[in-house]
């Protein structure tokens, strides 16, 4: 839960300062900051993945949860839930009500909706370890800055939802932690870095668009296969 309140934090902060400074922060500054930190993120997926003790899991793992996360549709059902509350907004009267709804809503679909902060909160609930989501805080921050400027105050009432959601996947992903051995983890983290440079290319540094969303089925069959293959050795 620590990464989670970390990040609660940072929106906090970044939309205090973002109501504070309004729009004065000019484009190119914020381009600049999101860039460099998927340039942080990229090179952070690729520590994590060579932390792998079997290159081949990994590989499995993403192209099984692959096609099991495009059989689900994953980033379809993401993207249209994005929709779907956007035409909800947008459809909404422009009154100080409806300003605060579309900035409450909005912000909470940003900061809750996303590979990173299903990984970063399965890390933190399982290993303790809440890198991830300290990464997802400060873009988090900045992107909390960037709202409250021009959407207002119902930017920091998203950190409500976010502690719910990140906090609630934490939690149950703590309960797993039990029955998973330090291989599992190791090639489950492993599929969290590839996921990791696939969010740096594709959403950050805009290189190249890739369904993200839909490789997160392999954080769970990473460790199934590890489990696999030590009962076949057996």
């Amino acid at each position: 839960m620590i990464g989670t309140l970390l990040n609660a934090t940072t929106i906090l902060v970044g939309g205090c300062l973002g109501l504070f400074l309004g729009g004065k922060l000019p484009e190119k500054l914020r381009h600049t900051v999101i860039n460099g930190l998927g340039l942080f993120i990229l090179v952070f997926g690729v520590q994590m993945f060579l932390a792998t003790q079997n290159a081949l899991i990994v590989l499995g793992a993403i192209l099984i949860g692959g096609i099991l996360g495009e059989l689900m549709r994953i980033e379809d059902h993401v993207q249209s839930l994005g929709s779907w509350l956007e035409k909800r907004i947008t459809g909404s009267s422009e009154g100080i009500e409806s300003r605060f709804v579309r900035a409450f809503l909005t912000a909470s679909l940003v900061f809750c909706v996303g590979p990173m902060a299903i990984l970063g909160s399965i890390q933190d609930g399982m290993t303790g370890n809440y890198q991830t989501l300290i990464v997802k805080a400060i873009l988090d921050g900045f992107g909390a800055l960037a709202f409250a400027s021009t959407l207002g105050v119902g930017v920091l009432f998203s950190t409500l939802v976010l502690l719910v959601y990140q906090g609630s996947i934490s939690l149950l992903a703590a309960q797993l932690s039990g029955i998973m051995s330090p291989a599992m983890m190791a090639e489950m983290n492993a599929v969290g870095g590839v996921i990791l440079f696939g969010i740096a290319i594709s959403s950050m540094l805009e290189i190249k668009k890739i369904r993200v969303g839909n490789f997160l089925p392999g954080l769970v069959i990473a460790p199934l296969i590890v489990a696999l293959l030590a009962w076949i050795r057996l």
